[in-house]
């Protein structure tokens, strides 16, 4: 068995620092392609059948979200914001760049979680990060929560749902950046925002996917 690498050092010889189209004020380690760095991630880890690295790429509905936050930053100024499934951490930094007061980034790939140490980095943040998996658990002191392109599996989007509702109607700000998934919430949904957010066939199958950014609401 080879030796491992550190992730960061796997992610630094991996990727190249670029923005995002939507996002050009926040630079982030990331893959142009998703093949070759899906396959190294798996070598690297000597497994097989793993998810993609959805930390390596800035996903629609993450740079959507990112956008809104960065524009309209009054909604987590002097807040403490749960990121979920962060992947990147691009929402986070988002976040942290719009002073709020304190930013978790929640994500159960220890591969995305060095990425986002070493993103908030290079964007000059402070970010707090954690493998945890925060689904269900009650409020750690959250007061808004954002979320990025997480509705694209059925069971999994579901028991996020039934989550962020419970926290929503505890109070709690969940905004929900998404470009269209198959498993979105078809009901209690406020749209806030759209954007159409360039992407490549890599990831998704046009060049250009519409995106919006949602409030969900409490039951």
């Amino acid at each position: 068995m080879s030796e491992r690498r550190h992730p960061a050092d796997f992610i630094r010889g991996n990727t190249a620092l670029h923005e995002a189209p939507l996002i050009p004020e926040i630079r982030l380690h990331l893959a142009t392609e998703i093949v070759p760095i899906w396959q190294m991630t798996e070598e690297e880890l000597e497994k097989s059948g793993l998810p993609p690295p959805f930390w390596a790429f800035a996903w629609a509905g993450g740079q959507a979200l990112a956008r809104y936050i960065l524009d309209n930053p009054v909604i987590v100024s002097g807040k403490s914001v749960l990121d979920f499934g962060a992947g990147s951490g691009l929402i986070g930094i988002a976040a942290a760049k719009s002073a709020a007061s304190r930013v978790l980034s929640a994500d159960i790939d220890e591969f995305a979680v060095e990425a986002i140490k070493l993103n908030a980095a290079v964007n000059a943040v402070e970010i707090a990060t954690t493998v945890e998996d925060l689904a269900g658990v009650e409020n750690r002191g959250w007061e808004v929560i954002l979320v990025g392109d997480m509705c694209y599996e059925r069971p999994l989007a579901e028991r996020i749902e039934a989550w962020l509702r419970r926290l929503a109607g505890e109070g709690v700000e969940v905004l929900i950046g998404d470009p269209g998934r198959t498993y979105l919430p078809k009901s209690g949904m406020e749209k806030l925002v759209s954007y159409a957010v360039k992407t490549t066939r890599e990831l998704e199958d046009t060049d250009v996917r519409n995106t919006s950014v949602w409030r969900l609401l409490p039951e």
